[in-house]
């Protein structure tokens, strides 16, 4: 008789190099009882909490990325304002959040990546198109709402 094997553990992957979320990001995860992994090209200063490590990856083109694939899983949480970065965590199974609290679901990720791709189009057209808004408070607040949400429902029994 073969046993199932044990599913993974919930984690909480960060995108961290330009994340301005990280804080609520240790609050939330240690109201969960949840690890976090924050990945890096360059050295980040973490709490010095048994839940939180650091990787720091090489600062080849999409190191970090390609390090949270290898890592994402269906009880994996990973935090990026990377569009293309969620779409790869969404094909893995884990859930993707933004910093400004924007949950990417497989039904939203075409439509982000469609925007991406036109914005991206205009810029090498030499378009001059602002970049994106300020983070603001509210979206702090919309943040903390959507990740305890993701948490709780990452956390639910199945």
């Amino acid at each position: 008789m073969s046993q199932d094997p044990e599913p993974p553990a919930p984690l909480i992957l960060v995108d961290a190099d330009a994340c301005p979320v990280k804080d609520e990001v240790y609050r939330v995860a240690e109201r969960y009882a949840v690890a976090v992994t924050i990945v890096a090209n360059s050295f980040i200063r973490i709490p010095d909490d048994p839940l939180i490590s650091r990787v720091i990856v090489s600062d080849g083109f999409d190191a970090a990325d390609d390090w949270i694939v290898e890592h994402a899983h269906g009880q994996a949480l990973v935090i990026t304002a990377d569009i293309l970065l969620a779409e790869r965590c969404l094909k893995a199974g884990a859930a993707a959040l933004s910093p400004k609290g924007t949950a990417f679901t497989e039904n939203s990720i075409g439509a982000a990546v469609a925007t991406r791709a036109i914005m991206a189009d205009l810029r090498a057209g030499g378009e001059q198109i602002g970049g994106p808004a300020p983070f603001t408070r509210a979206d702090r607040s919309r943040f903390l709402q959507v990740m305890d949400a993701s948490l709780r429902r990452l956390l639910k029994p199945q």
